[in-house]
């Protein structure tokens, strides 16, 4: 970091204490989180549940419980089942494997300066998460129906009011083009290690990040509500590649394959208020006064087990998910991938959030609607453009009405 954004944190960390005795206050937080934690470890030690689940007829049926709610605000994650048909998923996986092969991905992408970079260490030069966007499989599970009934409904968790009006419209969408992971059997480059996205050290300094938590740091965290929207669509995150420049209510990703335990896919820790954990951790004497545990501008914000360890235990990886099954977490959510994928099948999935419409939203659709038209990258991410020329990318053409609105066209 340049002196200038250290200087930044250092008057940044300073204010945040005089607003309260941030010792005290984190040891209450730290107690009370350590609870959470180990009630999710030893759930999860003894076979039981740990992220809330349901099925997407209950959606499409208006059967989720109040009880079913519940769970998903308090852990800040969910798996919905069955959002598409199995049989739909394995074709897709099949049609986006036929599309990376008749177009020579792996060739290209060791020809694209950066890549390696980007991929650090992987075997062979060969990617488990592809730069690619616009493949048709990609463009109909981002416009599904069912896709937008799942978000509607997740949208809804939240509670939307502002002080100017609603924060977001919960029942209308904008894609936000992700890529897509197609992980070998046996790989160990892809492990990422605990964090959370959205913004590193913005947290802390941002004014609309410092007012969303602002329970949290003025001294009564109790009051802090993960789920409140207001200023959530205003935050500024640092501009680099891979960090997401549209608010999202929840991460996610749509199974392609089977996957579970050992095949190197989602961990995470199921409590959405650690986050004031993590807030407080970074003001406490023993981090250096321009440091907020490692946090890094234009970076993912990670948990480190030298500051956050005692934590980590309750990383605990999803249960086994099918083809057409569906994961989500709020953006305040640690969560990491493993190391090793030590099964014997691919672990393949899309990644798709939820980005209801908004202004910064929509803002960011726009660029993204012109990247979609030229088969160029998304905005927020390098610019490989490897789609460009690709056989049998998705067209204008492809998209249904509801994917025109949610592409911004």
């Amino acid at each position: 970091m340049d002196n200038e954004i250290k200087a930044y944190i250092r008057a940044t960390k300073q204010r945040l204490r005089t607003l309260q005795d941030v010792t005290a206050a984190f040891q209450n937080v730290r107690d009370h989180t350590l609870r959470d934690v180990d009630a999710i470890a030893e759930r999860a030690a003894t076979g039981q549940s740990t992220i809330p689940e349901l099925s997407y007829e209950h959606i499409l049926n208006g059967r989720v419980s109040d009880a079913q709610r519940t769970a998903i605000r308090h852990s800040g994650a969910a798996i919905i089942r069955g959002v598409f048909p199995r049989q739909q998923a394995e074709d897709w996986n099949a049609e986006l494997g036929a599309y990376i092969e008749d177009n020579d991905y792996v060739t290209k992408a060791k020809e694209k300066a950066g890549l390696d970079t980007y991929f650090s260490s992987l075997d062979a030069g060969s990617p488990q998460i592809f730069g690619l966007y616009w493949s048709k499989p990609q463009i109909m599970a981002r416009q599904a129906e069912s896709m937008a009934r799942t978000k509607q409904f997740l949208n809804r968790l939240w509670d939307v009011r502002g002080p100017m009006g609603d924060e977001f419209d919960p029942d209308q969408e904008y894609t936000y083009a992700d890529r897509t992971r197609r992980r070998r059997p046996g790989d160990t480059t892809l492990g990422l290690s605990p964090h959370m996205d959205s913004g590193s050290y913005e947290r802390w300094v941002d004014p609309a990040y410092q007012r969303i938590y602002g329970p949290v740091f003025e001294g009564a965290w109790q009051d802090y509500d993960p789920w409140k929207a207001t200023f959530r669509t205003q935050t500024r995150e640092f501009s680099s590649p891979a960090v997401c420049s549209m608010f999202r209510t929840f991460q996610g990703w749509t199974g392609l394959t089977s996957q579970g335990p050992g095949d190197g896919t989602l961990s995470l820790i199921p409590s959405a208020r650690a986050m004031a954990y993590f807030l407080l951790r970074a003001l406490q004497d023993d981090v250096p006064e321009d440091d907020l545990c490692g946090a890094t501008p234009g970076r993912a914000l990670s948990a480190d087990p030298k500051w956050h360890g005692d934590i980590l235990k309750g990383l605990v990886s999803i249960p086994v998910v099918e083809p057409g099954d569906t994961v989500w977490w709020h953006p305040d959510i640690i969560h990491s991938v493993a190391d090793a994928h030590t099964g014997t099948d691919f672990a393949n999935v899309i990644y798709i959030g939820a980005s209801p419409k908004c202004a910064k939203n929509e803002a960011y659709v726009r660029r993204q609607a012109t990247h979609f038209l030229a088969g160029k990258s998304a905005p927020d991410f390098a610019a490989e453009d490897y789609e460009v020329d690709f056989q049998g990318r998705a067209t204008i053409d492809d998209l249904t009405d509801l994917g025109r609105r949610q592409m911004g066209l």
